[in-house]
């Protein structure tokens, strides 16, 4: 039998706050298949976005038990989680985290640079991965040049150009109006259709959690439900 994409047990994590410490998710439970699409959905402050950092590997939890296309991540050390990272992960963040001074087509490869691929392969990849989601031609303009929705698709391309089998997307809509948020979701919809890739957004946004089929939704850092619509797409 075909290992799950994603499997998490029991996952719980604590912060820090004066003498204190404070539940960000607790006991968290979550197995995720390959090709899937699926939403952590809850209020500001409900554990989406410390769930997802624990999912995609860049924190650690104080326990629980994390499985990665059948690899245990919790017995590796930092070189092999990043390993993981490059390899098997795309991330589409909030805040874009662009780097400005690069091109679209610079922080696109960048992706693939930090893998050590030829510079001409980098760059062909992320040519095509813009064109993908509708950037061609827009190649070499910086990000501040671009609008808040070009930018946004140049993190989508910068998530899927590695051809990974999961984009962890946080809040990828916050910053956007609806019309540019609806043509958003219509490429992920897109992207998922065509090259196999699973999705799991964290979101509280309607626009959202609506369209996707799966929504895990979180209540002061614990899985509270788990239910499949039975729609298809983001």
């Amino acid at each position: 039998m075909t290992a799950p994409l994603l499997s998490a047990t029991a996952l719980t994590r604590t912060y820090a706050a004066g003498e204190e410490r404070v539940v960000g998710v607790r006991d968290a439970a979550l197995s995720l298949e390959r090709g899937e699409l699926a939403v952590l959905a809850g209020p500001s402050g409900s554990g989406k976005t410390t769930l997802l950092n624990l999912l995609g590997l860049l924190d650690r939890p104080d326990s629980g038990r994390l499985e990665l296309l059948g690899e245990d991540v919790s017995t590796l050390d930092d070189r092999g989680r990043a390993r993981l990272r490059r390899e098997k992960l795309g991330f589409v963040f909030q805040s874009h985290q662009l780097v400005p001074v690069l091109s679209a087509e610079e922080n696109v490869a960048l992706a693939l640079w930090i893998r050590g691929l030829p510079d001409g392969e980098c760059r062909s990849r992320a040519r095509a991965a813009l064109a993908a989601v509708g950037l061609a031609g827009l190649e070499g303009r910086r990000p501040d040049a671009m609008s808040g929705g070009q930018r946004q698709r140049v993190a989508v391309a910068r998530a899927i150009v590695g051809e990974p089998s999961l984009v962890l997307a946080d809040e990828p809509t916050a910053s956007l109006d609806s019309e540019t948020a609806a043509r958003l979701l219509d490429l992920f919809d897109a992207l998922h259709a065509e090259k196999g890739i699973a999705f799991l957004f964290s979101s509280h946004d309607p626009r959202i959690v609506e369209r996707v089929p799966r929504r895990v939704r979180l209540v002061d850092g614990r899985i509270a439900s788990d239910e499949r619509t039975g729609g298809g797409a983001a």
